[in-house]
């Protein structure tokens, strides 16, 4: 029986010559973990507070270091729990802070919510231990945030207080802090599907190095578009072939009213397709309300890459049904989009399973990480896809979202940051 409360516990791996030594914080289910070891990187210790994740982190990993909180620990503290001597051991941070601060569905608080003061701290501990590399994943609000913070320091100071009132002042902020730390930093917004992810999944990732030359936005190795001479994006079938011969029973359920709803949808449906009248009783008041509302009665299909999996596939804004059966995606089907192994084990109840599942990395988005660090360290320094298109976004690479953003401070206005 597995053990449900996992104290901290300094890590029993060792650092192996020639993988990069590790620290990996708001570790969740280890999704980019994961991909980040099978490209040469060697975790030693993993942050996480929420008691499922810790459990899912001691049934895979269980000579890795835990600690909990991250506000509740000083550097040397973390080091200790990591079997480090010193910050010298260390050669890459990574880490997804809590997106529900930056997140569109949210109230957007920024870093004036506790989950957003958890990134600052998370910003000490990669001044303090000076690693070469760092990684930053988010969700796309962290590219239109508001600063939001009564406690300003010196870098929040040298910006205009104009331009902190303006969207996309909390990422601003984050960029001229870490330049400040002596990194250089290139980022853009990557949607998963371009890099083998059978999901359409989009996130910000920021790779910061203090090498004299920025590492490469990352390389794709899928596309919509054939003029790039990439395999095409992977689809929903291609993620639960890897499903056969498995008993897939776990899963949620809906209400025998909303079943009925789904018995009128094929594969790749949504509520759009259902005679008016069933749509107005389907969706009741949210009906007349504005926006595309293209989360509700979503028949997932087959020929595409699944939508982006959230903390629940049963949730009226943002269903996730079996392309032909009148149920939610199962616990599996969650994986295999999100490209765990299937040897991979989850802890928790079926809500915890689907929660962690939906708010990880996929592994392939970790893999490109890890790929695009190796090659800066082998000496690539130019992109061979300079106009890739990454996401359905425009101006979202570092060189766009600076330029955008400094026309805030001599006082010309914008209207392209994401909203």
């Amino acid at each position: 029986m597995v053990k449900e409360n996992i104290e901290d516990r300094v890590s029993q791996k060792n650092i192996i010559q020639n993988k990069l030594t590790t620290l990996s914080f708001f570790s969740g289910a280890m999704g980019l973990d994961i991909g980040l070891k099978k490209e040469g990187f060697n975790a030693m210790l993993a942050c996480e507070y929420d008691k499922a994740s810790r459990n899912t982190i001691n049934l895979n990993e269980p000579k890795i270091g835990i600690i909990g909180d991250l506000r509740n620990y000083s550097c040397n503290e973390i080091l200790e729990y990591a079997n480090l001597n010193n910050a010298d051991e260390v050669d890459v941070i990574v880490g997804g802070p809590p997106c529900q601060a930056f997140s569109t569905a949210g109230k957007r608080k920024g870093f004036s919510d506790s989950r957003g003061n958890v990134f600052l701290k998370f910003l000490e501990v990669i001044e303090e231990i000076s690693p070469q590399y760092f990684v930053i994943e988010n969700v796309r609000g962290l590219m239109s945030s508001i600063f939001q913070i009564e406690e300003h320091d010196e870098i929040s100071n040298s910006i205009p207080k104009s331009a902190l009132n303006k969207k996309g002042s909390s990422l601003y902020y984050v960029i001229k802090r870490m330049e400040a730390a002596g990194y250089l930093i290139n980022f853009d917004l990557y949607n998963a599907a371009n890099f083998g992810t059978p999901q359409s999944r989009e996130r910000v990732v920021l790779i910061g190095t203090r090498s004299e030359i920025p590492v490469c936005r990352l390389t794709p190795t899928h596309s919509n578009n054939p003029d790039y001479g990439l395999p095409k994006w992977r689809t929903l079938k291609y993620a639960f072939s890897k499903l056969k011969n498995i008993e897939n029973n776990e899963f949620t359920t809906y209400t025998e009213k909303r079943k009925s709803f789904y018995a009128h949808l094929k594969s790749g449906q949504n509520w759009r397709d259902l005679p008016l009248e069933l749509q107005k009783e389907a969706l009741g008041g949210a009906f007349l309300l504005g926006g595309g509302k293209t989360g509700f009665l979503r028949r997932l299909d087959w020929n595409k890459p699944s939508p982006t999996v959230v903390t629940s596939p049963s949730m009226p804004a943002t269903d996730l049904c079996h392309p032909e059966e009148i149920r939610p995606i199962s616990v599996d089907e969650y994986k295999v989009i999100q490209e765990f192994p299937l040897t991979w084990k989850f802890g928790g109840t079926t809500t915890d399973k689907y929660r962690q599942i939906g708010n990880a990395v996929p592994v392939g988005l970790g893999r490109a990480i890890g790929r695009e660090i190796q090659s800066h360290i082998e000496g690539k320094t130019e992109s061979e896809f300079q106009n890739y298109k990454y996401s359905r976004y425009l101006k979202t690479s570092r060189k766009d979202f600076i330029s955008e953003f400094e026309k805030h401070i001599s006082g010309e206005k914008i209207s392209t940051l994401l909203g």
